[in-house]
């Protein structure tokens, strides 16, 4: 099952507009974060919450950018994760602590 929300917001005399809570929320935005705009070939735009990540992983860019122009163009193919999966993968590490800081030992090398 595909949903699809749609928001609306007005441009100002000044060119200026209120991100709407909605996206807001979707885009995990705060104050003073930045909007990064993708203009895509048919015409449309996409919103992203733009990278503020200190240095960029370069395969990671790539494969980002492959999944964004595929739900641009195949936004039909998105789906919802299932609740019961996602419970099933809570309960799988639950009471589990990882310190990603942490270096890992010589047998984990």
């Amino acid at each position: 099952m595909s949903i699809k929300l749609e928001v609306e917001s007005t441009l100002t005399d000044r060119y200026q507009t209120t991100v709407p809570e909605t996206v807001r929320r979707a885009l995990r935005l705060g104050k003073r974060d930045k909007i990064h705009y993708t203009i895509l070939p048919e015409g449309g735009v996409m919103l992203t919450r733009a990278d503020v990540a200190e240095t960029n992983d370069p395969a990671l860019d790539v494969f980002l950018g492959f999944l964004a122009r595929d739900i641009a163009t195949r936004p039909e193919r998105l789906q919802a994760i299932d609740p019961a999966f996602v419970q099933r993968m809570q309960s799988l590490v639950e009471g589990i602590d990882v310190d990603l800081d942490t270096p890992l030992s010589a047998d984990d090398e």
